[in-house]
């Protein structure tokens, strides 16, 4: 890394999926695992765009590089996760800029995990089938 650029670093979680960002002033260039974005989230449009989104709110696309470690979970949870973790690491950068991602619920971590297995049940919820006789 040189000297002139900045780096700020958060986290995000989402499920079982837990993901590093990092923020540095660049071009635009998005790295998820050493793989190009697009790449990591299989060209899937409407992945990248809400990935994509907080940068896109506040007008950032090119004023930053964003380098991604992610694993745990699916895709899905992963990108959530990512997301979560970009939408911190830009209110690290400008405290500003927390009010306008906030309102676009970027900030918001959804706790909803799965649910463990109650002995006695065949899933957390699902019971055997009663049988009368």
């Amino acid at each position: 890394m040189s000297d002139s650029k900045l780096s700020y670093t958060a986290i995000g979680r989402r499920k079982e999926a837990v993901a590093k960002v990092t923020l540095t002033t660049g071009t635009g260039e998005f790295t998820v695992n050493n793989k190009p974005g697009e790449l990591y989230f299989q060209y899937n449009s409407t992945y990248i765009n809400k990935l994509k989104g907080p940068l896109s709110t506040l007008e950032l696309e090119t004023a930053y590089d964003v380098k991604i470690q992610t694993k745990g979970g699916g895709v899905k949870g992963q990108m959530e996760a990512c997301q979560l973790g970009l939408a911190r690491a830009l209110c690290y950068v400008s405290s500003e800029k927390r009010p306008f991602l906030k309102k676009e619920k970027f900030l918001t971590r959804d706790a909803r995990v799965k649910e463990r297995k109650k002995y006695g049940l065949r899933k957390a919820r699902k019971a055997p089938q009663y049988s009368k006789r």
